[in-house]
Formats: structure tokens, C-alpha cells, sequence
């Protein structure tokens, strides 16, 4: 048995609903030793408001990354007040995965390193 390539990838749930948040768009993008953003992908959360492979199909190589989440473009509210998410990480091991899940409600997220 072969051991699979490791992925970032991520869970957006809807904290007021208790549901998944499908449809949000997220970007992942490496930041280069300049600091300057290159992206890797822009991918949309499936109906269980995951997304598996952010790397879609590159090999995860050590370095800092950034994920941004389009909530804004979720919220039925026009207003609403959160837009947009961002996450800064630094990965150290490429050799194992990483999942970033994102909680949401109305006037708060939060967010964590889980496996």
C-alpha cells in the first residue's frame, strides 16, 4: 500500500444553521520568501463544505501559505458584516497533511490546525 501525497485542505461549517457551508470560495496561496502571494488555487467548498485538496495536485513543499475564505459571498445578507477570512500558516513537515477547518456565525469565526 502506497502512502498518499499530503494536502491542505479544509471544512467551512455554518455555526448558526449547525450545517456545512457549501459554495464558499477559498484561495490558497504559497507567499515567497519576499513575502509575495503566488496562487495555488481557488477552489469552492462541496455540499458538506469541504474541500479535500487545496494543493489540487501539487506537492506540498515547506513554506508559509495563506488561506482566504470568501464569506461574504456565502451570507444571504448583503450586508453582512464579515467579507472575507484569512489564514496565515507556516508548514514545516511536507511530509504530512494538514486541515484547516473554518467555524462561522454572524459576528465570529474561528479556526484551528485539525488532522
Amino acid at each position: 500500500m502506497t502512502a498518499s501525497r499530503p494536502t491542505i485542505s479544509t471544512h467551512v461549517l455554518d455555526l448558526a444553521t449547525g450545517t456545512p457551508a457549501p459554495d464558499i470560495g477559498v484561495a490558497l496561496f504559497r507567499l515567497a520568501d519576499d513575502g509575495a502571494p503566488e496562487l495555488i488555487s481557488e477552489l469552492v467548498t462541496d455540499d458538506d463544505g469541504r474541500i479535500a485538496d487545496l494543493l489540487d495536485g501539487r506537492e506540498l513543499s515547506a513554506g508559509d501559505y495563506q488561506l482566504a475564505f470568501d464569506v461574504g459571498g456565502y451570507a444571504s445578507d448583503e450586508d453582512a458584516f464579515f467579507q472575507s477570512a484569512a489564514v496565515a500558516m507556516r508548514i514545516t513537515d511536507a511530509g504530512r497533511s494538514y486541515h484547516v477547518p473554518l467555524l462561522l456565525s454572524p459576528y465570529g469565526m474561528s479556526t484551528y490546525r485539525g488532522t
